[in-house]
């Protein structure tokens, strides 16, 4: 079938909880994909960092066929011979004591809400009920009704009501108001190191080295969710690893499975994931051996191929290059590694959408985020002659532009 008549069959059937661009993709390799009509595009948006690897990695896709064809699924019922194995190299690789498997990244999300709960009632002694956790302006980390709840996006939120209390908001990138909102019921600060969906927002130098110096102090738990930032996106396998620090959470998913198969994990310490007991958590598919497979092979090229240096090498080229290009409707050029973000002054004709609708017809696949922000997030895999191509096609978005 043609674009347009998929497109209309979408429209038709489909709920519209989202605004795709009019492209419809039926095969990816790499750093590209097609859509049904044959024309070829870079995927600048990487599934939302979910395809790290580029699409269908052969070595990903043979140990998903060869998991499939001897176990799928067993539940936690029983044991199977992949999981343990993801447990050993994961937690080494990430030098985490424990991990617990999920399916989502919103999964882990809630998942690591209940741990941390749980170890401020058990640990710290807060009165039951009671426990609160700090979150910052501008989050985000799923859509679950208990994180729309203490998401700051209204239209994320609106009529979704009531909400889950016992969360805080503060602002992004202030030290000092974590400092102030603490309280003797506090049990965690969640925070994604480089805020993804809010435009790439870089917190100041050396925030995470407060954070973590305050949570410390404080006896709180501070938890990174990293499943947009983590392996590999920022030239580092973890954000973390940018300020020298560590998490007592953190939370990882998309790229963990290299795009093949929904895969997620909460990785911390035997002082709070040692707290689950049997029956208190769990998933019919979180830990499944195909799964863990899958991560397994994801995990492995992603070290083996040098994709993590390769995203801090290429994407300050990247940035590089962005910040040559002159025009008066740019505000900001920003990123780390190959999460960078074009931010628009407001007011520019059309926004972010028009610059990606004319970028999707020179053949490069971006998505826009709040009106005026356009986020690039290729495949690590990318190479420096495939920047060229797209630094050249973006400056002529933008000359393009009444």
């Amino acid at each position: 079938m043609k674009a347009k008549e998929l497109i209309k069959l979408e429209d038709q059937f489909g709920a519209k909880n989202y605004k795709p661009l009019d492209v419809v993709l039926n095969r990816g390799q790499g750093i590209w994909v097609w859509d049904v009509d044959g024309n070829k595009y870079l995927d600048c948006l990487s599934a939302y960092s979910a395809v790290n690897q580029g699409h269908c990695h052969p070595k990903i896709r043979q140990a998903m066929m060869d998991q499939a064809d001897k176990l799928t699924l067993t539940s936690r019922a029983f044991r199977n011979d992949q999981l343990p194995l993801l447990y050993e190299e994961l937690c080494k690789l990430t030098d985490s004591h424990k991990m617990l498997p999920m399916n989502s990244g919103a999964e882990a999300v809630e998942t690591v809400i209940k741990c941390a709960r749980k170890w401020g009632y058990e640990t710290k002694g807060v009165a039951d009920g009671q426990a609160e956790v700090i979150v910052c302006n501008d989050n985000f980390h799923g859509r679950t009704l208990s994180i729309i709840g203490f998401s700051t996006d209204e239209n994320a939120r609106t009529n979704f009501g009531p909400f889950t209390p016992g969360f805080k908001t503060i602002p992004f990138g202030d030290a000092d108001a974590l400092e102030q909102a603490i309280g003797p019921n506090t049990v965690a600060f969640m925070v994604e190191p480089i805020q993804g969906e809010a435009g790439v927002i870089i917190p100041p130098e050396g925030y995470l080295q407060k954070v973590r110096k305050i949570c410390t102090q404080k006896n709180v738990l501070l938890i990174l969710d990293e499943i947009q930032t983590g392996l590999g996106r920022t030239g580092k396998l973890l954000a973390e690893e940018h300020d020298g620090i560590q998490a007592d959470l953190t939370l990882i998913g998309k790229a963990l499975s290299g795009g093949f198969y929904p895969v997620s994990a909460v990785l911390s310490n035997e002082a709070v994931l040692g707290l689950l007991q049997p029956g208190q958590h769990g998933s019919t598919f979180g830990g499944n051996p195909l799964a863990c497979a899958v991560a397994r092979a994801a995990l492995k090229v992603l070290v083996e191929e040098n994709m993590v240096e390769n995203a801090e090498k290429i994407g300050a080229y990247f940035l590089s290059e962005l910040e040559k290009i002159q025009h008066p409707a740019i505000k900001e050029v920003r990123g780390v590694g190959l999460m960078l973000a074009i931010e628009l002054k407001e007011g520019t004709p059309g926004g972010a959408r028009a610059i990606c609708e004319s970028l999707m017809r020179m053949g490069i696949l971006c998505k826009e985020t709040h009106t005026y922000t356009i986020r690039f997030a290729p495949p690590l895999i990318i190479e420096q002659q495939d920047i060229d191509w797209a630094v050249d096609k973006i400056k002529t978005a933008f000359d393009g532009l009444s």
